[in-house]
């Protein structure tokens, strides 16, 4: 049911943002990743359940060693049925007892979304020992 990914920047004051603008920390944006999906084929709630296994939601400003406010935990929604649906994520993941400590998770209407440049693009598939912070847990 997910049709397309792309990673970039929401969130912040700057327009066109660079990675190396976000990764000062001053210009407000976290890194991001929209995603286009049938609804027909996968809902936006399995969506976020997914989220809440493969993301940690429990760390302010943090995902594994990378530390910032780039790096915040944050849901962005193009609507109030997204936002409702985020809540109740929120809670299912809280109450599903993965994670022990609260969550931080960040809930807010989304700006606009600047495309990250091209090396950030499909970073695993690049990079397949980049990052130990994402995975999926049960």
């Amino acid at each position: 049911g997910v049709l397309k990914t792309e990673v970039g920047y929401m969130g912040g004051s700057l327009e066109n943002p660079t990675y190396d603008d976000i990764c000062t920390g001053t210009s407000g944006h976290a890194e991001s990743l929209k995603i286009e999906f049938n609804p027909e084929e996968i809902s936006y709630g399995k969506i976020l359940d997914f989220f809440f296994t493969m993301h940690d939601p429990t760390t302010k400003n943090q995902q594994g060693n990378d530390r910032g406010t780039q790096y915040r935990s944050e849901i962005f929604v193009c609507s109030g049925e997204q936002q409702k649906e985020a809540a109740s994520a929120i809670k299912r993941a809280a109450d599903g007892g993965l994670w022990t400590s609260e969550i931080v998770t960040k809930v807010s209407e989304a700006p606009k979304f600047y495309s990250a440049e091209e090396f950030h693009q499909d970073y695993l598939r690049k990079n397949p020992q980049g990052y130990s912070c994402h995975y999926v847990r049960s």
